[in-house]
């Protein structure tokens, strides 16, 4: 191999030698290892750490978004993403005042629905068996509690239907069209009463929202209404963006009479909602000293390899490499090793939670669910988070390469060549 030509020879703007492609042919050189294996062993060691890191790191990250997200979207579709409470009910003030309300609130910018909703709470029972339950009236097919038209309709005998959350249901042990007793207390002439009525069960409703399933049942507005003249009556308000609720909450709040109340989604649940974030947080710090610590088996093969390489080193060195380029060999070697371990591990990720996601691995009994809200925790690696987790995996493992890649600027060639 010719040696390069001294510097006074060379042309200005020709290229300096052992530069260039050259840096990153002996970094892949390197990772090979001798002999004519794909990849040597201790850069396979250090792959396969950092592969598991980033793969425990990814499903955790899935399981926290996946959580929050169907818990939001749950909370939302269950009730709405904004909600308003009159002062006065629109049966006090004989709905026309609610239903020009009402009417200006469909014409907001942002927003897609207003419905009126009845609410009562009270006991229903049949046969043996009895449980609390939250009676929500509403129009049919409103939300993941909706009913339709045909199940809330009176039967021959007047009775009306009722839905019923599947989980409710069960408890109840009731067939189709059975009837039921509801009670509530409600007031009257200045004194508490007991208010019974019959309602027939019409079916069940799924929302993946244990206390929905567990502890609601829907019918029709004005069946609510005959129930309890003066329930809890509001305005639930669906937006085209979620993130915009509080904004549009506010607008609301404006334009609203005194005395109505107006809240969103995220106000309603900003403690869960921060412990939650709080909770992410928290598990990706910690999974993240699992990939600090798969970093350090990076950084230890590239210690193994400048002693290994120590010869090669060397040579190159009298032939010309200056440290500055030899040290970039290093950094590309524990660079192209996270950058492969990472996506390694994002894809193994992804491939755990969506087989987690698509079959419910993670499932919850009745009385689990009714702590964690859902029967079934979802899976959802977000491109934020693989984008989080990539980016935090590269700059952990760069920084653990930066020391050993040092020790190749003090290589001497001669200390190097002495004895070989």
């Amino acid at each position: 191999m010719p040696l390069p030509a001294p510097a006074a020879a060379r042309r200005p703007d020709a290229p300096a030698p052992l530069s260039g492609s050259l840096i990153l042919a002996l970094a892949v050189r390197f990772l090979r290892g001798r002999g004519n294996r794909l990849i040597s062993s201790t850069a396979l060691s250090a792959l396969a750490a950092s592969t598991l890191g980033v793969t425990a790191m990814g499903v955790a990250m899935a399981l926290m978004t996946g959580y929050r997200g169907d818990l939001q979207k749950k909370l939302v579709g269950g009730n709405a993403a904004v909600l308003v409470y009159p002062q006065t009910s629109s049966r006090e003030s004989g709905g026309a005042e609610s239903a020009r309300f009402a009417a200006e609130l469909r014409r907001m910018p942002g927003i897609t629905r207003v419905d009126p909703v009845a609410y009562v709470q009270g006991v229903i029972a049949t046969g043996g068996h009895e449980a609390q339950v939250t009676l929500r009236g509403s129009a049919p097919g409103q939300g993941l509690l909706g009913a339709t038209s045909e199940q809330l309709a009176p039967d021959a005998e007047g009775i009306p239907g009722v839905v019923l959350g599947v989980d409710l249901a069960a408890d109840l042990g009731v067939a189709p069209g059975e009837h039921l007793r509801l009670v509530i207390v409600a007031v009257g002439e200045g004194r508490p009463k007991f208010v019974y009525r019959t309602l027939r069960f019409a079916g069940t409703f799924s929302s993946g929202f244990a206390e929905f399933d567990r502890e609601w049942a829907v019918t029709s507005r004005e069946t609510v209404a005959a129930i309890a003249p003066d329930g809890l009556e509001s305005l639930e308000v669906g937006v085209e963006d979620l993130d915009r609720a509080p904004a549009i909450a506010a607008a609301i709040r404006a334009i609203s009479p005194d005395g109505t109340l107006v809240t969103d989604w995220r106000e309603l649940n900003r403690e869960l909602f921060a412990a939650l974030s709080l909770q992410k947080a928290a598990l990706f710090l910690l999974l993240g000293l699992i990939v600090l610590v798969s970093t350090f088996n990076v950084a230890s093969s590239l210690v193994v390899l400048v002693r290994e390489r120590r010869r090669d080193l060397g040579v190159l060195a009298a032939l010309g490499l200056a440290p500055e380029r030899m040290r970039w060999v290093f950094l590309l070697y524990g660079g192209a090793l996270g950058l492969a371990g990472t996506l390694a591990g994002l894809g193994l990720a992804g491939t755990i939670s969506w087989v987690a996601d698509r079959f419910e691995l993670v499932r919850f009994g009745p009385e689990v669910a009714s702590i964690y809200f859902l029967r079934a925790v979802p899976f959802r690696l977000s491109l934020a988070d693989a984008g989080l987790i990539a980016g935090f995996t590269l700059v952990v493992t760069l920084l653990s390469c930066w020391l050993p890649s040092r020790r190749a600027l003090t290589l001497d060639p001669s200390a190097a060549l002495r004895y070989e």
